[in-house]
């Protein structure tokens, strides 16, 4: 059977505690240095398959998140906070989406 790797959210607390309630393993943080020095740690461990980090903090960490983005294991995600999204994911999407289609395909 196939090894399935648990789920981490990275963010403020207002944003990630939430996630405790369906098992994700949360980190609240402060700031976007305390951010991606804990998506670093957790993406060495081959304990995680998926990291989320809320937007407020992928967007300042933009060149870790790409950088990581690249790699197939773990999969690194940006989401809302609970302030809302800033644009950021959705930003990452159309970028993504481009480079395997081509094209504009969501927002043309």
């Amino acid at each position: 059977m196939e090894k399935v790797g648990k789920f981490a959210v990275i963010g403020d607390g207002e944003s990630v505690t939430a996630f405790m309630a369906i098992g994700a393993a949360v980190f609240k943080v402060d700031d976007e240095y305390a951010a991606a020095d804990t998506l670093r740690k957790l993406s060495k461990s081959e304990e995680y398959a998926v990291i989320l980090v809320t937007e407020n903090y992928a967007c300042k960490m933009d060149a870790l998140m790409q950088k990581l983005k690249e790699k197939a294991y773990p999969a690194v995600l940006s989401i809302p906070g609970a302030t809302g999204s800033n644009g950021y994911g959705m930003a990452g999407l159309k970028k993504d989406v481009e480079k395997a289609v081509g094209v504009d395909i969501l927002f043309n």
